[in-house]
């Protein structure tokens, strides 16, 4: 399949699986799961089912998730809608945790730290290079360092999603290494 159908399947998936279903009368049940058979017919935008599974199976991010019999499909984050839950439990996260952004939101997150915004949590990674492709999307990235686990000692949440995002509902100043 070529690179651009794949991407354009995948901001597709994206789109009607985290922020809008209803853009094509899309109904997702509680945890965000909505069925295949659905998207494949509504669908403005003209993909098989193989083409489908391809996406899931090969995005680089691994932003959806298909259940076991291939019937479902959900984003596994970064959803707007506060009627989906993922059903994650708290965990306990590593002693470090990355978020990439731009120069330019630095002076608010000094002073009001990393925020949700319109998603459910703030979107932690594992290690730079993924933070510095996730801060690359809006220009020159910069990593911010989380003390996350001191955050978790101090009584913050952290859920880590299936493909390995750890969220979080906010990240106040005192816990960011601003010279990672």
């Amino acid at each position: 399949m070529e690179e651009q159908l794949k991407k354009r399947i995948s901001k597709f998936l994206s789109l009607i699986l985290r922020h809008q279903p209803e853009k094509i009368g899309l109904t997702l049940d509680e945890n965000g799961w909505a069925e295949v058979d659905d998207i494949l017919e509504k669908s403005k935008v003209s993909f098989t089912y193989e083409e489908l599974v391809e996406v899931v199976k090969t995005n680089d991010k691994q932003r959806f998730a298909l259940n076991d019999d291939r019937t479902k499909i959900r984003a596994n984050q970064g959803h707007s809608l506060n009627t989906v839950d993922l059903d994650l439990q708290p965990e306990i996260p590593p002693a470090f945790l990355y978020h990439g952004t731009v120069a330019k939101f630095i002076p608010e997150i000094r002073l009001q730290g990393l925020k949700k915004m319109s998603r459910q949590h703030v979107h932690l990674s594992v290690d730079r290079d993924t933070a510095a492709k996730v801060g690359s999307r809006r220009g020159k990235p910069v990593i911010l360092s989380i003390r996350a686990l001191d955050m978790h000692n101090n009584g913050h949440r952290f859920y880590k999603s299936e493909n390995g995002v750890w969220l979080t509902d906010k990240v106040i100043p005192a816990f960011i290494n601003f010279k990672a």
